[in-house]
Parts: structure tokens; C-alpha cells; sequence
């Protein structure tokens, strides 16, 4: 079985080491520099987050591959092969493999009670219905530090069988997780929008309390990641957004706080003002991005009208402009340039029944010309693909008005 399997495995890692050395990948990555380093430069774009459920041409989907580990660098094998000859946005492609470290425990002491309800057979996008477990002071204390540890003998395993498979070919690189800040995101799933909104309202000390204990959980165990050197090294992605960049050291090989991204968000709370969201949100969030290298912030809430919150935050160098923004010239003009104005077109655009490119084709223009009147550096990520409608050409298609539109 195994030997079959790495024969597998080995035919996809050549493809990739192959697809490496094409000139423009040196190109491509040059372009990342420049625009996460904030120069005005060509715009980029990637699509992530996909219904690869519905994406199967040809059986190039497929998994070969038996063994369970082997299956899941399978996977991300052909992914990312697919993606070049169908999606053919700006992904780098690197003569790496990219293995996670196996880190047990890793929760926030709640799990997560939940009902799901699933829109069609392996597609990863869920509805659900989650139980409330925060209503009161003595709740808050059921938030720690996690007790997790680094599964050294499980990783080690994976670690040889991935070098055996295809060592010789791609550099396995082992990884930890990434780093991101997202406390409304968890309070959404252990609690429920009438209480904290209530909260917000009429127990202002409460929701403060809650910040404070998340924000201290948050930072001890990202540092107790650091010491047991289970954090990720240079991410090719930070937030489905290109994170290629010569500001940090490239794979280090204990990395620092300073040497890698973070991102974070506040979705629930665009419903809120400006100042409130500032007071429960972005005032916390600036002592999670003061410890990193690089920070993007964002992601479907609309920030057009508190952007001088945002920019308060120290160390934020992109900043996602989602398809809720209501003025794309505003958040532009905000942003005088100094961060990646970070699109997020809405994926409801390749998911209708009935969809038109020529929408879409306003739609980046629209988006585009706004950033480039305000001289922003501009990116474009088309993300949370939740339905293509069993078109995947739909995303080949999309790729090519993105290039038409960006020239």
C-alpha cells in the first residue's frame, strides 16, 4: 500500500518542483514583495476558500493515495495543481510542502455546543445553531489557557513518512498554526448576539472583563507556542491574502512574534457605532498586533466608517475592504496610501443560479478604480466560495476578468 502511495505522491511533487522554476514565479513573488511592502505596483488577486466538493474535473480531485496521512498530503497536492491549471490566479507556487506539527488541547476551555445543518454532501460550509454558555460573571472565569501540548512522537511520524515520500523533492517543512485574533468570532460561537449586545448596553464592566480575560488567554498561549516552537514560519497566505514578503525573515528557523503575520476581526460587531466598536474591540486589538511582524485586519464587517479606529492599531498593513464597504472611495481615500487596500468582492457574484460576468466586471472595475485614485496598493481575494453551482469554470472564468480588469 505505501509504496503505492508514494509512487503517488511522488508524481504530484515533481509537478510541483516543476512548476516552480517557471520564470514567473520569481516574478509573481517579486510582485508580493512590492505590494505588501505598500508600493503602488501591479495589482494582485487569489482565490481561496473553495467548494472543491463541486470542483472534480476529470477525476483530478481523486485521491489515489490509502493511507490516511498520505491522503492528506495528497490532497493538498493536488489542490494546489489544480489551482494553477484551472483557478490560474497569482498563488506562488514553492518547492515546499507545508506539514502541520500535531498540537493537542489547543481550545480556549469551552468547547463549542452546536447544532449544524450541512447544505449538500462534502461541502465544507455549515449553518449553525450554537448554545449559549456566556451570561454572567462566573462565566467569563471558564475562558484559559489551554492545556495543550505538542504531540512530539505523531509528529515526528509524519515528519519521516513525508520526507520518505517526497524529501528528495520538495522541502518538508514542519509548521505550527497561524496566529490569528478573532475573540467576537468565539464569543458568537459559545454565546449568543441578544446577551452580548444586552452587554453592551447595560454591563459595559462585564463585556470589559470578557476583552481582558481573552486578550490575556490569547497572548500567553501564542507565546507558549513560540517557546515550544510550534509557530508557523512564513505563511504564503494571511487571511487567504498573498503574505509573500522580503519585510520578514523567510522560514526562520525558530521564528519570533516579529518575524510573522496575524490577522484578526470583529464581524459581529459592524452593527454596532464606531466608538463602541472601539471600545470592545479595537482598543484590545492593538496589544495583540503590537507583538507581530506584519498585521491585516478585516473581514466581512465594513470598515469605511471607523477607519480612524483602525488605523490607530499599530503594525496593520492590510486592511480588507469587504463587500459590505458602502463607499469605496471613503475607505480609499482613509487609507492615504499607507495600507494594502484589500478587496474582498462578493462571492454571492459566482454563486447565483444564473450568474454575469459582466456584474462582476463592474464590480472589480468599481473596486479598482477607487483604490488606484487614492494611489492605494491593491489586492483582490475572492473568498468563502460557499456554491459555484457545480461550475467550477465559473472560477476560470472569473480569473479572466480579473486580468482583463487589471490589465
Amino acid at each position: 500500500m505505501l509504496k503505492n502511495d508514494i509512487q503517488v505522491l511522488r508524481n504530484l511533487a515533481n509537478e510541483l518542483a516543476e512548476l516552480s522554476t517557471l520564470p514567473i514565479m520569481k516574478e509573481r513573488k517579486q510582485q508580493w514583495y512590492n505590494l505588501n511592502a505598500r508600493k503602488v505596483d501591479k495589482p494582485m488577486f487569489l482565490m481561496g476558500e473553495f467548494p472543491w466538493n463541486e470542483m472534480n474535473v476529470n477525476d483530478e480531485l481523486t485521491l489515489r493515495c490509502e493511507d490516511p496521512f498520505y491522503q492528506e498530503m495528497e490532497t493538498t497536492l493536488r489542490q494546489l495543481l489544480y489551482r494553477h491549471k484551472h483557478i490560474q490566479d497569482d498563488w506562488v507556487y514553492e518547492p515546499f510542502i507545508y506539514i502541520p506539527k500535531v498540537i493537542r488541547g489547543l481550545n480556549f476551555g469551552l468547547d463549542i455546543i452546536e447544532e449544524k445543518l450541512t447544505r449538500d454532501d462534502g461541502n465544507v460550509v455549515e449553518a449553525h445553531s450554537y448554545v449559549s454558555q456566556l451570561q454572567d460573571w462566573d462565566d467569563i472565569e471558564k475562558i484559559k489557557v489551554p492545556d495543550f501540548y505538542l504531540d512530539e512522537e505523531e509528529t515526528k511520524r509524519r515528519e519521516e513518512m513525508a520526507n520518505e515520500a517526497v524529501g528528495d523533492i520538495l522541502k518538508v517543512i514542519m509548521d505550527g498554526p497561524e496566529y490569528e485574533y478573532r475573540p467576537w468570532d468565539h464569543f458568537m460561537e459559545w454565546s449568543d448576539i441578544d446577551t452580548l449586545y444586552d452587554k453592551m448596553l447595560f454591563d459595559e464592566d462585564w463585556v470589559h472583563a470578557l476583552m481582558r480575560k481573552t486578550i490575556d488567554v490569547h497572548l500567553e498561549t501564542i507565546n507558549r507556542l513560540k517557546d515550544m516552537d510550534c509557530l508557523m514560519r512564513q505563511q504564503q497566505v494571511v487571511h487567504c491574502t498573498g503574505a509573500w514578503t522580503d519585510l520578514l525573515p523567510e522560514n526562520p528557523e525558530k521564528p519570533e512574534l516579529k518575524d510573522v503575520w496575524t490577522y484578526g476581526m470583529a464581524q459581529i460587531l459592524y452593527t454596532v457605532s464606531p466608538e463602541m466598536h472601539n471600545e470592545f474591540e479595537f482598543q484590545y486589538a492593538g496589544e495583540w498586533y503590537d507583538k507581530f511582524g506584519l498585521g491585516y485586519y478585516g473581514c466581512c464587517e465594513p470598515l469605511d466608517d471607523r477607519m480612524e479606529y483602525v488605523k490607530q492599531i499599530k503594525g496593520i498593513h492590510k486592511i480588507s475592504v469587504s463587500a459590505w464597504v458602502k463607499d469605496f472611495e471613503r475607505i480609499a481615500e482613509e487609507m492615504e496610501g499607507n495600507y494594502v487596500y484589500s478587496n474582498k468582492p462578493a462571492p454571492a457574484l459566482v454563486a447565483a443560479p444564473n450568474w454575469n460576468p459582466e456584474t462582476v466586471e463592474e464590480d472589480l472595475r468599481t473596486r479598482l478604480n477607487a483604490a488606484q485614485k487614492y494611489h492605494c496598493p491593491v489586492e483582490f481575494t475572492l473568498k468563502d466560495i460557499s456554491t459555484i453551482c457545480y461550475e467550477p469554470q465559473r472560477l476560470t472564468k472569473w480569473s479572466e476578468i480579473m486580468r482583463k480588469v487589471i490589465g
